[in-house]
């Protein structure tokens, strides 16, 4: 698991074919320190498994089914990614529960400056859309961040300079394509949701009546 806190900015510094997907050498922006092999490192949001780790460069594998689903096929030799090692229990939770798995590519529809602040406004797979709620949270490129407004298929955040400097998404321009992982939450309250049968044979007991009676639901 991760938090979505961007822990620095690495570099592709080679790209080759391998397995039937594809082979990455990464240099990181920051020390590794403890670095573990096999450990897993969110790389623009994707949960890849560094081996080979050599200083601040390791390796991750890429598989085609990581490929299809998010950008990284599009990475080159000096490609700028976002990295985070992945969150320990003891750490502080600053951004919000990241699995590292992309739902799918969202694109940049709009970008513009408000004060000292920078609005963007993204697309996405209007089958993703029914996750995305005002002020709730969402990962793009692994950036933990708020949605300030949602209609359809489109919402809109508001980047801080802070994050445009220490992250990748201050290189995002109109027509870019990111990496979208929607809150995990609202995946796991749609199942409970959802009239499954019970173990005994009978209708889950999860449903709005319930939620709303414990509390989760006004």
């Amino acid at each position: 698991m991760f938090t979505g806190i961007i822990q620095g900015i690495g570099c592709v510094v080679e790209k080759r074919p391998g397995g039937g997907g594809m082979v990455f050498c990464i240099e990181a922006g920051f020390d590794l320190t403890d670095p573990e092999e096999g450990e897993s490192i969110a790389v623009n949001g994707a949960c890849l498994t560094a081996r080979d780790i050599a200083g601040r460069r390791f390796l991750v594998d890429v598989s085609p089914e990581t490929l299809s689903r998010t950008g990284l096929s599009r990475l080159e030799f000096g490609g700028r990614v976002n990295l985070e090692r992945a969150l320990r229990l003891s750490d502080r939770l600053g951004g919000h529960l990241v699995s590292g798995h992309i739902d799918a590519l969202g694109r940049v529809e709009e970008r513009r400056a408000a004060g000292e602040f920078t609005l963007f406004t993204f697309s996405l797979d209007p089958a993703l859309e029914k996750y995305v709620i005002d002020k709730g949270s969402i990962t793009l490129n692994g950036v933990s961040l708020t949605v300030n407004s949602c209609k359809g298929n489109r919402f809109t955040v508001s980047i801080i300079p802070h994050t445009l400097s220490v992250t990748t998404l201050g290189d995002l321009k109109t027509g870019d394509r990111v990496n979208v992982e929607v809150d995990i939450i609202g995946k796991y309250v749609e199942k409970l949701l959802s009239e499954q049968p019970g173990t005994n044979g009978e209708e889950s007991r999860i449903n709005p009546a319930f939620l709303a009676e414990h509390g989760f639901l006004k």
